[in-house]
C-alpha cells in the first residue's frame, strides 16, 4: 500500500508532509511533489499534514485521481529526491481547489 499525490498539488506544492516523511519518499517536479509507491511505508503521517487535501491513501483514492497512482510512480524514478520543507509558490492559494489542473502539470 501506498499513498499518492493528487491533482491538487499541481502549483500549490506545499511539501509540509515532505518534512514529516521517516522514508524520504517525495519528490519534486516543477510545480507538482510525488510519493514513490516502493518506497512509501504507508505510515499516513503526510496525509494530515497536506494544507491542500492532496494526498491520499491508495485504496481512499478517489476515481477521478486514478491516473495519479501511475503519474507518481513514473515521474519518482526522474525527479529528484525532496527531504527538506521549502516555500510554497507565491500563489498557492489561488490554486487550491482548481479543478482541471492536469493540464498545468509540467513535467
Amino acid at each position: 500500500m501506498t499513498f499518492v499525490v493528487g491533482e491538487n498539488c499541481i502549483k500549490c506544492k506545499h511539501t509540509d508532509c515532505v518534512e514529516v516523511c521517516p522514508v524520504d519518499c517525495f519528490y519534486e517536479g516543477p510545480n507538482f511533489l510525488v510519493i514513490h509507491p516502493d518506497e512509501c511505508i504507508d505510515c499516513a503521517l503526510c496525509e494530515p499534514e497536506c494544507p491542500v487535501d492532496a494526498i491520499f491513501s491508495e485504496d481512499e483514492l478517489p476515481e477521478d485521481q486514478a491516473q495519479f497512482l501511475e503519474l507518481n510512480a513514473e515521474l519518482a524514478e526522474v525527479w529528484p529526491n525532496i527531504t527538506e520543507k521549502k516555500d510554497a509558490p507565491e500563489d498557492a492559494e489561488e490554486w487550491d481547489g482548481v479543478e482541471g489542473k492536469i493540464q498545468y502539470l509540467e513535467r
